[in-house]
């Protein structure tokens, strides 16, 4: 991974997406930047936004308005495998697309025609690293718990090794021993590898220590983006449970 820590690697110019013609704006003039080296966290109360903003940074949904930038250059100029083997998004529930696990691990790679070496060094690596034990290989996805999933898509997603991590609620339904030890692996791999991550989730005590910014959510726009030293957590808890009560009043 490149050492470029502290300059622009992703940014949003008034940005907004809607979900189809005619239906409601999901995300409302957004301009945001991520630095390379940041540890970002995306938080709000359900229905704020935040997975359909690492869908716009992964291209899985493509912006309605505004433009989106990779170090200054136009993102649509990339292929979408160009950009997908740069930044790599982690689902909140993970699919293995039928395969064992040893099998969805290697599969991006074999993609990329990598060599069956590197393929299998890379997966001793983070399989040891997030913990994944032998016995899992054989299974598949319906043999799994979420977690075990979560856990497997984090490995499927550093295996890559990406230059930005988008990760969707990733340690969900982990215990907080689990979802503590990956919070530690990624954040050493921010620090040794200069990893760029930006993570969805509603775990406020898991984000107190590890991120460096907090961006805050509310009905698609973005309300806040501060540091992480500078943020009153309770305050911040106040404001998603407030935003997640008047969104539940009005649905009902």
């Amino acid at each position: 991974m490149s050492d470029r820590r502290g300059q622009s690697i992703l940014r949003l110019k008034a940005v907004s997406l809607q979900a189809s013609v005619g239906s409601d704006f999901l995300l409302h003039n957004i301009s945001w930047e991520l630095k390379q080296g940041s540890k970002v966290a995306v938080v709000g109360a359900s229905g704020a936004g935040k997975t359909s903003l690492l869908r716009l940074l992964n291209r899985l949904a493509s912006p309605t308005k505004g433009k989106i930038f990779i170090r200054d250059l136009p993102a649509k100029r990339l292929t979408t495998t160009q950009l997908r083997r740069q930044i790599v998004l982690a689902p909140q529930e993970p699919k293995l697309l039928g395969m064992k696990v040893i099998d969805a691990l290697g599969y991006p790679l074999r993609l990329q025609k990598l060599p069956e070496s590197e393929i299998r060094q890379r997966i001793e690596t983070w399989v040891n690293l997030i913990r994944i034990p032998d016995e899992w290989f054989d299974k598949t996805e319906l043999q799994l718990s979420l977690g075990q999933r979560q856990l497997v898509g984090i490995a499927r997603s550093l295996v890559m090794q990406p230059e930005v991590l988008l990760l969707d609620e990733p340690t969900s339904a982990l215990d907080i021993g689990t979802a503590t030890h990956v919070f530690s692996v990624l954040g050493k791999l921010n620090q040794s590898q200069n990893l760029t991550i930006v993570m969805v989730n509603h775990q406020l005590e898991l984000l107190v220590d590890f991120c460096d910014r907090i961006l805050f959510l509310n009905e698609g726009r973005l309300e806040e983006d501060l540091p992480a030293n500078d943020t009153n957590w309770d305050k911040l808890r106040q404001k998603i449970l407030r935003s997640h009560s008047e969104q539940e009043q009005e649905w009902s």
